[in-house]
């Protein structure tokens, strides 16, 4: 499943930003941050937990997206596709 940023808690910090290594979270009009689903892995293959909730000051900021539920080889699938084996 990939993660989502919950707007109302996001303070625009941008520490999550350059920990993703999918260039999944981008920058907001209104100066936060987003994930963009189809690039997100939750960092399988890279980490063991998804880096943008491991370095957000602010819990449950970064949190699975109930919207976008993958299987974890799905996300193999996925994050091979993007980076190569």
């Amino acid at each position: 499943m990939a993660y989502t940023i919950v707007s109302d808690n996001c303070t625009g910090c941008s520490a999550c930003e350059p920990e993703c290594p999918n260039a999944a979270i981008l920058g907001t009009d209104d100066g936060l941050f987003r994930i963009d689903p189809d690039l997100c892995t939750e960092c399988i293959g890279f980490f063991e937990e998804a880096q943008c909730a491991a370095v957000c000051p602010i819990e449950e900021t970064c949190i699975p997206d109930p919207d976008f539920v993958e299987e974890k080889s799905a996300l193999m699938a996925k994050k091979v596709q993007l980076h190569g084996e």
